[in-house]
């Protein structure tokens, strides 16, 4: 089994539920992350690709002091010099981004996720100062349609078997199968779709952070809603 060089700088339970979220008025994002972290949402990731670098900035720092009141960390995705003006608490990268090694000179404190879609790719992600790898995609996505082919549940199972940092696959997860991604061996869940598309999302949350207490994060506080 590979080993990674460095210890992680987020605990697993900080990675249990993880939001991804971004391509909103800001008004509704905000009202959105903040009805989901209620819920038990435990990290956060700002995607946003259409957005300038200045409006970018502006709504990390916005989204991050929403967070800092609940201790959630606040990712952004792909972008190092987002993540350094907002005060971010780390940066995801995919296969074709920014490499870790200069992540990691630029903010040698912060959180690194990398997503990984082949076991090749996840033992080069080893190999690398990461903190968590993200399974990418588990199941079929409308959310990221240049994705791969699914992993499926036996993907992340070879995964878990070579793999000692926490695990955090996304792509087509919901409420409905959470529990059998958790059974397979995740330590978490990135999800998109099953609360930003939701027509409540304070209470799709509220039932994905239920799927994590029922695999036996007995630390998983109930929601407060």
């Amino acid at each position: 089994m590979t080993a990674s060089p460095c210890t992680p700088r987020v605990a697993r339970d900080s990675l249990r539920l993880y939001l991804v979220v971004g391509g909103l008025d800001e008004a509704p994002l905000l009202r959105l992350v903040h009805d989901a972290v209620r819920a038990g949402v435990r990290c956060v990731q700002l995607r946003e690709k259409e957005l300038s670098t200045r409006e970018f900035v502006a709504r990390a720092r916005r989204l991050r002091g929403l967070l800092r009141e609940h201790g959630v960390p606040l990712m952004i995705n792909d972008r190092l010099d987002v993540a350094l003006a907002a005060g971010a608490d780390g940066v995801h990268v995919g296969q074709d981004d920014l490499e870790v090694a200069d992540l990691r000179r630029h903010m040698p404190q912060a959180i690194i996720g990398l997503s990984v879609g082949t076991l090749d790719e996840l033992d080069r992600g080893l190999r690398q100062d990461v903190d968590y790898l993200s399974p990418s995609p588990l199941f079929a996505t409308r959310n990221k349609p240049d994705a791969g082919a699914p992993l499926g549940l036996d993907g992340l199972r070879a995964m878990r078997a070579r793999c000692t940092l926490p695990l955090v696959p996304i792509g087509g997860i919901d409420a409905g199968n959470a529990e059998s991604v958790f059974e397979a061996g995740a330590d978490g869940i990135a999800v998109l779709g099953a609360i930003a598309h939701a027509r409540d999302p304070g209470a799709a949350a509220a039932a994905l952070a239920a799927a994590a207490r029922r695999d036996g994060d007995a630390g998983m506080p109930a929601s407060p809603r």
